[in-house]
């Protein structure tokens, strides 16, 4: 079986965890004070000093790296630079207007799958603009952020360029996740662990407030991005499978791929975290992010269900569920905790493939997608 993710990473685990220092337990060490420390800006960065959260150095000065993996990623995210307006959509355009071309089921999928993703990178976005960024004190680990928060609207730039060639209802679209009941459910699971961190009051460098940012970043690497997106990608990408919305379904992949590596990503940030504060990954909170798990894949079914009533290419919701534990056993490996599926298996083997970023392939026979920036792309 092919893993969901394989970026051939050095575990984050053989990472030796520094010596926690009391005072950084109970100090109001936030990435919100940091740049007010006089002092720290004006010493040169030791390596050992930096930290991910509550850290003392100037957050403006990249090197000396500490926290290389986080580099590597975001030089990999900078060439694998696209944007949407490259694909092209004149097959997607006559075939939506064809009366016969697609089904009544297959247009629900493609709107309801527009519906959620036209906002969804949005929060993403503002998640990491607003939130996160603020309260990570590696400049390596901020570096990427800004990165990935571009990406997201570059997705949200797709979406609309998808919308808006096929000429759908901006308003049914775009409202969706108010009047879409699944589609309102997900976004209302994330909306709190937004706020949270949001709050220009909240600062971490307690326990309490550190497990507040720990468990908004589990929330979306792990179950938006890590999770939430699957149901999505499987059906669009079904859909080019079978020759149809390829465009579309381009797009998608490269969204897709891009939406892994932020996964990837956000999990070994969450992983780096716990290895310099392991006094946050209490049984108690192991628990209550079990939980989390535990309702995002309910919520991820429901939506299955809801955008495919009825089998509709090759696929069924029900099929879906095996699916979502499989992605969910893997996410909680992926942060240390135990299966909570044991035994499940990935009915869609194929989807594993497409992340794989170094096989060449000519996937919707438009051209290889193993792609880099500007010039070396190619759409013949």
């Amino acid at each position: 079986m092919s893993d969901m993710l394989d970026w051939d990473d050095t575990p984050l685990s053989t990472l030796t965890p520094p010596n926690t220092n009391a005072s950084n337990l109970d100090g109001a060490g936030s990435a919100a004070t940091v740049t007010a420390d006089e002092g720290a800006s004006q010493r040169r960065v030791n390596i050992a000093d930096k930290r991910i959260i509550n850290g003392q150095t100037d957050v403006n000065q990249l090197v000396p790296f500490k926290y290389k993996w986080a580099w590597d990623k975001y030089l990999a995210t900078c060439a694998n630079h696209w944007m949407p307006q490259e694909v092209n959509m004149s097959r997607d355009i006559a075939l939506w207007k064809d009366p016969n071309g697609l089904s009544d089921d297959e247009r629900r999928i493609i709107k309801r799958n527009l519906g959620f993703f036209v906002t969804a990178d949005s929060l993403a976005a503002n998640n990491i603009v607003l939130g996160t960024y603020r309260h990570i004190t590696a400049p390596e680990c901020r570096q990427f952020l800004l990165r990935q928060a571009f990406e997201e609207a570059i997705h949200t730039h797709a979406y609309q360029y998808i919308v808006e060639s096929l000429g759908l209802d901006e308003s049914e679209i775009f409202n969706a996740y108010h009047e879409v009941q699944s589609i309102r459910d997900k976004d209302e699971f994330l909306i709190p662990f937004i706020d949270a961190i949001m709050d220009p009051n909240f600062v971490t460098g307690t326990p309490e407030t550190d497990r507040t940012l720990l468990k908004s970043l589990i929330v979306f690497a792990c179950l938006m991005e890590g999770l939430f997106f699957y149901v999505g990608f499987t059906q669009i990408l079904a859909l080019g499978r079978q020759n149809k919305m390829t465009g579309a379904a381009e797009q998608y992949q490269y969204i897709l791929r891009d939406e892994s590596m932020h996964c990837n990503f956000g999990i070994d940030l969450i992983n780096a975290i716990k290895l310099e504060n392991p006094h946050l990954w209490t049984a108690d909170f192991r628990e209550e992010i079990k939980a989390l798990f535990l309702k995002a894949v309910d919520l991820e079914y429901r939506y299955a269900e809801d955008t495919m009533p009825r089998g509709v290419l090759g696929l069924n919701a029900s099929m879906f569920k095996g699916y979502l534990r499989f992605i969910a056993n893997r996410r909680a490996t992926q942060i240390g905790l135990d299966e909570l599926f044991p035994n499940e298996e990935n009915p869609f083997p194929w989807m594993s493939e497409m992340i794989d970023l170094k096989k060449e392939r000519n996937f919707f026979e438009t051209r290889v997608i193993e792609y880099q920036s500007g010039g070396a792309l190619s759409w013949d």
